[in-house]
């Protein structure tokens, strides 16, 4: 079994604490399906067996054949994927088109990946009755949405059946969205969280930039595991990305056994705090066109 602890969903079943986000396929060049693979079928191989995919992301193929490829049981894997809401189709049916490319008979968690669809609070609550209707089907375990707001969660929570297991956000310490987290919580929904290193990257220099190395120093591990660990601790579970084995095999290793302190997790969210960076565009939180 993979060596990350899980949490508990509100409707039973267990996830991973963290995850590896799948790569976007973006152009046509002829390596990038292979790329695709061996960069997911590599983190399977270290250990991580919480998997996050799109069919928006063009990427449920490669995953799939990553997943053949690694070996592992199915019944240890946590696979997700996210639903892009097509006209005329329900998403029962886009459920139906990612299971046959992911070469699955179920997925662990499927997600509405964003809520821009939706002009009234009717619509996400006939798609949530869909999601639920594919859930009852047994075609997704767990069933949530990604990138929804406060007034997005209230609408669908109106005539919801089933309360969603899971709201996937950009979450870091210059974007922690935290009365959107408290929101989740409150109503037992866990937040998953993409971006959550985009306060270490060179593209967004800022204040904690001095933090983060001076951290890994005393804790004795990378900056990326620093970043990951203060999302834990925030209550959120981070879906992370790498090209590179050896820092995959890195995170497995040192992260379970990773504790920050009170004062030192503090410190990152009161630096955190004094910049505000949406690392993925400024449209996001309304109409987010992807994670």
């Amino acid at each position: 079994m993979a060596p990350f602890k899980t949490v508990k969903l509100n409707d039973g079943h267990e996830i991973p604490i963290v995850g590896f986000g799948v790569g976007t396929k973006l152009s046509k060049r002829n390596n990038e399906s292979e790329d695709i693979i061996r960069y997911a079928k590599q983190a399977i191989d270290a250990g991580f067996h919480h998997l996050d995919g799109a069919e928006s992301y063009q990427n449920e193929e490669e995953l799939g054949a990553a997943i053949k490829a690694s070996g592992v049981p199915r019944d240890q894997l946590f696979v997700t994927t996210k639903a892009a809401v097509h006209e005329g189709e329900t998403l029962g049916e886009s459920l139906d088109r990612s299971l046959a490319k992911l070469g699955l008979d179920y997925v662990d968690l499927y997600l509405i990946h964003q809520p821009r669809f939706a002009q009234k609070p009717e619509d996400h609550q006939t798609r949530w009755a869909e999601l639920e209707a594919a859930q009852a089907a047994g075609k997704a375990r767990s069933i949530g949405v990604s990138n929804y707001q406060i007034e997005h969660l209230e609408a669908l929570l109106a005539t919801a059946k089933i309360v969603p297991a899971v709201n996937q956000i950009e979450h870091h310490p210059y974007h922690t969205q935290s009365e959107l987290v408290a929101f989740n919580h409150k109503h037992g929904i866990a937040v998953t969280a993409y971006g959550p290193l985009v306060a270490i990257t060179k593209g967004s220099p800022g204040p904690l930039d001095e933090v983060y190395p001076r951290l890994a120093v005393k804790y004795g591990v990378t900056t990326t595991e620093i970043a990951l660990q203060w999302s834990i601790q925030q209550g959120v579970i981070p879906i992370t990305t790498s090209s590179k084995a050896d820092r995959l095999v890195g995170i497995v290793h040192n992260l379970p056994n990773l504790k920050l302190s009170e004062e030192d997790e503090a410190e990152i969210t009161k630096v955190g705090s004094e910049k505000k960076f949406r690392g993925f565009g400024q449209r996001r939180l309304e109409h987010p066109p992807r994670a």
